[in-house]
């Protein structure tokens, strides 16, 4: 196959991955992709909490999804001081060590407020005696002197702090910003959908291409759309470590590089036929992976719909990326390519009689 990724697609993904939309309010987000989605589908679903799923051939008996997360990191206003300074708690694996010095976006019933994650400077700064940054101590300045100056801006306790960082290309061969977990997955499965339309294939089942809310808080978008759709074959796709840079146990982490290869796991949640139809189809076209073993849980949606309905047979597809929950998570352009090939053709060696028992 041809070079998937063209320029309406990457005009798409950097206006995708720069768009704000953090867990719980992910929708600005989700319209974009449904957008860009809608002449490569035959149908919507959406639920209440904003998940979306775009529908092939939903006439269908036997139900496939290929699914990824829309939510990103961020922070909630916690506390505002007498002085107008404003302290934060997380809204889902937010990196305090990152913070100082950060620019940042309050976003208000009024639009979007400018702010810095403050630091002392470091002649005021005893030697020895540093404090690093941790959540009780690191805060926002919006440039208010009091705290009736700050609330004045429209900003409140739960207003929800996110990073305007933007995406970029780096060394003409990796992408990078803030958001790739896992925008990048919901990226990829929206290519999956435009090369089944473009190349017109047709299926003989019903495929649900699913952007799911709340991963980054505990999977819920995922357990509550499972419900819904009630899959025959799950196969999710989220991001994982590269453990090649410095600081990272690979005795512990694993071995996986950038470049590489997309991942496939082995975890109890992932099932072994539908795993073993992935590296089958990687194998049949020549396509590179990598493997990643998880002792108990995936940590990704793969575990919600794993354990949804009675038990759905499921699997996932890592992309490797680096510097997790920063705001420069990077990928290499070679495995956004191979992973989106990888899911479109398992997509399409599918068979719905296929058995899925591990007693058959």
């Amino acid at each position: 196959m041809k070079k998937i990724i063209n320029k309406k697609s990457l005009n798409f993904l950097k206006k995708y991955i720069n768009n704000a939309a953090p867990t719980g309010y992910e929708y600005t987000g989700q319209k974009l992709w449904m957008d860009y989605l809608k002449p490569y589908v035959d149908d919507f679903i959406t639920d209440a909490y904003g998940t979306a799923v775009a529908v092939i051939n939903p006439d269908a008996n036997f139900k496939v999804v290929i699914e990824a997360h829309a939510d990103e990191i961020s922070w909630y206003v916690n506390y505002i001081t007498d002085n107008g300074l404003i302290y934060v708690i997380r809204n889902g694996g937010s990196d305090h060590m990152i913070a100082p010095s950060k620019k940042v976006l309050i976003h208000t019933e009024k639009g979007t407020v400018e702010g810095i994650f403050g630091w002392p400077a470091i002649h005021t700064r005893l030697k020895g005696k540093e404090e690093c940054p941790k959540i009780e101590n690191i805060f926002v300045d919006v440039g208010a002197k009091n705290k009736e100056e700050v609330e004045k801006l429209g900003i409140h306790v739960g207003s929800v702090i996110t990073y305007p960082d933007e995406f970029f290309v780096l060394n003409k061969n990796r992408y990078v910003g803030r958001a790739l977990d896992n925008r990048m997955g919901g990226f990829m499965i929206a290519e999956v959908g435009r090369l089944l339309s473009e190349n017109k294939d047709k299926l003989d089942f019903g495929l649900y291409i699913t952007n799911s809310v709340q991963e980054e808080i505990g999977l819920r978008g995922a357990q509550m759309i499972t419900e819904t759709i009630k899959p025959d074959m799950v196969i999710v796709t989220d991001v994982c470590h590269d453990t090649t840079t410095p600081m990272i146990d690979k005795k512990k982490e694993g071995e996986i590089e950038i470049g590489k290869g997309p991942v496939i796991s082995y975890a109890p949640a992932i099932h072994h036929k539908v795993r073993d139809l992935i590296i089958q189809t990687a194998k049949k076209y020549k396509i590179p992976f990598q493997r990643l073993a998880s002792s108990r849980s995936t940590g990704t949606d793969t575990d919600a719909f794993a354990y949804s309905n009675g038990g759905v047979p499921s699997a996932l597809i890592s992309l490797p990326l680096r510097y997790m929950h920063t705001t420069v998570e990077t990928v290499h352009k070679d495995d956004v390519e191979n992973l989106i090939r990888l899911m479109y053709y398992t997509v399409k060696e599918v068979d719905p009689d296929m058995s899925l028992s591990y007693f058959e």
